[in-house]
């Protein structure tokens, strides 16, 4: 039943991918990301890490794939002129997606499994050691510099995200604080003597 129950969770997870990155429609592609997400926290499941796939259902699936659905739903984006773009560079996307697909069968070719991961797996479960105080040992204590260097990276990238994407129009009032502050109050300010019965 676990093989059984691998094999459906893999092949949901490989296929959710795929219509996640070839649906026309981009509803249709958070809800394919969204199974591909649920198979993969079921494959956690499998592996004992029950925290890891709890963390996977609520983080990525509760709020990431959610955020990523109501943003798709309600912005008006015109989907004929993002085609156009991506017809622009899919010569450079299949290139790329080509040396991706050879490293992987690089990586595959090369792929040996470590005669002892079953024993330490087993060491782990009798030792009684819960698998969130497992993790949060090998992240906090043996990867530690390499966590917080994971961090930094997803700090870049979301500042890189934000300055990409930022649109500076000319028809929208902007805040400048230098001139706020610098303004003389005798200026800003116009006193109105209004007699009583007499209107603005």
């Amino acid at each position: 039943m676990s093989v059984f129950a691998f094999y459906l969770f893999a092949i949901s997870v490989i296929a959710g991918g795929l219509f996640t990155v070839i649906s026309r429609n981009p509803v249709h592609s958070v809800l394919w990301l969204i199974l591909s997400f649920l198979s993969a926290a079921g494959l956690f499941v499998l592996l004992n890490a029950e925290f890891v796939a709890m963390l996977l259902i609520i983080v990525y699936v509760g709020a990431v794939a959610v955020l990523f659905l109501f943003v798709v739903m309600m912005l008006d984006v015109d989907f004929a002129e993002l085609k156009a773009e991506m017809a622009r560079y899919m010569p450079l996307a299949l290139l790329i997606g080509l040396v991706i697909l050879m490293q992987f069968v690089m990586a595959f070719g090369a792929w040996d499994a470590n005669s002892a991961a079953e024993g330490l797996r087993t060491q782990v479960i009798t030792d009684e050691v819960h698998n969130t105080a497992a993790l949060g040992l090998i992240l906090y204590d043996q990867y530690f510099l390499l966590f917080q260097l994971s961090g930094l990276i997803l700090l870049v990238a979301m500042i890189g995200a934000i300055v990409l994407t930022l649109r500076h129009r000319a028809d929208v009032k902007r805040q400048n604080v230098v001139d706020q502050m610098m303004r003389d109050p005798k200026l800003a300010m116009k006193l109105n003597d209004v007699k009583p019965g007499q209107g603005l």
